[in-house]
């Protein structure tokens, strides 16, 4: 099987220049280096997967705020997006912000970070975060949203170029439905999936709805997508940032760990420590001039 050395930097910094391009082609005889973008993103085509190329690779540019990353070519283009929220395709974490509602800012951010790195169970990590916000009103739901919710960089693109190509795209997150279906209406995701607060006289009673959706169903909401719209998993993309997504980003064609904890950046396919989310459109060879958004 063929494969790029795909090579991302961030859109703010695009500092992939000649002296870059020089560096990378020193490594390799008669290397072709493809632009998706100048200055942003390439590619440099190789044969074989050979990690010691990509070792190399990030040596030559270590320094570099870049993401190089070892990418087949076979089913390169994805035909199935499908996302974490909450510090991936917006850049907070709902339950911290509604935390501040509580008072309980500080409490409830340690155990989303210590769930999100693995070290606690996530479903019991989300009861007992939950519980803290009891009596929390309705309209602290609005509120966050409106205040403190913010997409990352390159979701709008990386979501509408995707259905743009034809691409199945979907949400599916371990917090809420109500910022789900917000952020997904934002962002053009065909549909989404999350845990529902309940609520009762105007408050939040502290409990989730069950069941609640943690790793394994973002894993089956990968399997059940593929198979309902006849794409091989082969053809299928995960992104996502903490341990309940590893699950999906190991069954995905490529899964892609986006500013991710260590465990899950080691363990995922692909990793993306600098660039923003059109980056997953650089790594399946998608040049600027198709983007949409």
């Amino acid at each position: 099987m063929a494969y790029v050395l795909s090579i991302i930097a961030n859109p703010a910094a695009p500092v992939i220049d000649e002296s870059a391009k020089e560096k990378l082609a020193a490594l390799f005889v008669n290397a072709e280096i493809v632009d998706l973008a100048p200055g942003i993103a390439c590619d440099v085509a190789i044969g074989a997967a050979d990690e010691s190329l990509l070792l190399s690779a990030r040596s030559a540019l270590k320094g570099a705020p870049v993401d190089i990353n070892l990418v087949p070519i076979a089913h390169r283009r994805k035909k199935l997006l499908i996302a974490d929220m909450d510090s991936t395709i917006i850049q907070q974490e709902c339950i911290d912000e509604l935390a501040e509602f509580a008072g309980k800012r500080a409490e409830i951010s340690a155990i989303t970070e210590k769930a999100m790195r693995g070290e606690l169970d996530f479903e019991a990590a989300l009861k007992q975060r939950v519980a803290m916000l009891k009596g929390v009103a309705v309209s602290a739901l609005e509120e966050t949203y409106e205040k403190h919710i913010r997409l990352t960089p390159g979701a709008q693109t990386l979501v509408q170029t995707m259905n743009a190509l034809g691409g199945v795209t979907a949400l599916v997150s371990g917090g809420f439905t109500f910022f789900t279906g917000r952020v997904a209406k934002a962002t053009g995701f065909q549909t989404n999936q999350a845990n529902e607060l309940l609520i009762e006289n105007g408050a939040l009673t502290g409990k989730v709805g069950d069941p609640i959706l943690g790793r394994a169903a973002k894993q089956n909401a990968l399997l059940r997508l593929a198979g309902e719209n006849d794409i091989a998993l082969e053809e299928t993309l995960a992104v996502g940032d903490g341990a309940n997504d590893l699950s999906m980003l190991e069954r995905a064609g490529l899964g892609v760990a986006f500013h991710a904890k260590p465990a899950v950046a080691e363990a995922a396919t692909a990793r993306i420590d600098h660039s923003d989310l059109t980056a997953l459109l650089y790594l399946q060879g998608i040049p600027q001039a198709e983007f949409t958004a």
